[in-house]
């Protein structure tokens, strides 16, 4: 299992606080965010098998029939999890000597979400909270993104993304442009006699167009207006290939990045540090050439 890279930090990132650690800290640390160790692999083991038993009771849950004959049994099972989450969470923030970019990472985000459902059904028991209530309580599947953490192909994936983030938002702006545009087309062609009643319902079906998706509800009578749907039918084959294409070269960027890391040594031969960037050729902390393989 490999350690996200939100999460993970090099040893001259760690020596900022570090040093304010007791040993306590320190141990805890290496158990919950290392995975390495006997006990952090091990930790790592029992977190993932109560996330998905969690997840597990929340589907269940959902099921009329065992909610009637099992829901206060899952209602306490659930504050179990809830708990047992929670020390996590509270441990988490103790023992990193990073506390606000844990805190704030897309890990420590998720990890919160994952304890907040069922306190705030707890504080909000009113009536009229009830919808909240039940979102809250869906919201408690984020419980599997926490799984991400050990899935070194999710931090992949993530990190490309991220890369790609910029280049997806202005495609995505584009392709916004374009569904407004068709929208008010076929609004203005068809009009509200062939079921486009307004340009907020033509913008509808510009997107179910434009994503091949194609349910049929409202469609284009006239000659006109069937010629511009095939334009924005022909548009959504590059709606999907070109989102493909970016996150696409991002990833192999990431692998090609990664393989690299890969062929570095852990430690440095001469004083044992690590944490080495990925184009080193000599230790940051005394200097040796580092060999690659």
């Amino acid at each position: 299992m490999t350690e996200p890279q939100s999460e993970q930090s090099s040893p001259s990132q760690l020596n900022v606080g570090a040093e304010q650690q007791t040993k306590f800290q320190k141990a805890v640390y290496e158990v919950i965010f290392g995975y390495e160790s006997k006990a952090g692999r091990w930790f790592d083991l029992v977190l993932i098998i109560l996330i998905l038993s969690s997840v597990a009771a929340v589907f269940a849950d959902s099921v009329a029939s065992i909610h009637q004959e099992y829901g206060a049994t899952l209602y306490r099972l659930e504050w179990v999890y809830t708990l047992l989450f929670t020390a996590e969470y509270l441990l988490r923030i103790y023992s990193t000597p990073r506390k606000k970019d844990y805190i704030f990472s897309f890990y420590g985000i998720i990890d919160l979400f994952s304890i907040l459902p069922t306190f705030v059904t707890f504080i909000f028991p009113s009536a009229a909270y009830l919808l909240v209530i039940r979102i809250m309580r869906v919201l408690r599947i984020f419980r599997i993104l926490k799984l991400f953490r050990y899935m070194g192909e999710a931090n992949i994936l993530y990190t490309a993304l991220m890369q790609a983030r910029y280049k997806i938002l202005v495609f995505l702006f584009s392709v916004v442009v374009l569904i407004v545009v068709f929208g008010a087309l076929i609004f203005l062609i068809e009009g509200p006699e062939h079921g486009f009643t307004s340009i907020p319902k033509s913008v509808y079906w510009a997107i179910v167009t434009i994503t091949t998706v194609g349910y049929g509800d409202i469609a284009p009578q006239t000659a006109t207006g069937q010629f511009i749907a095939a334009i924005a039918m022909i548009c959504g084959y590059a709606v999907i290939a070109v989102p493909t294409g970016i996150i696409g070269a991002e990833l192999m960027q990431q692998v090609q990045l990664n393989a690299h890391q890969s062929r570095l040594p852990d430690k440095c031969s001469n004083c044992g540090a690590g944490g080495h960037d990925h184009d080193a050729k000599y230790c940051k902390h005394c200097g040796t050439p580092i060999s690659q393989s």
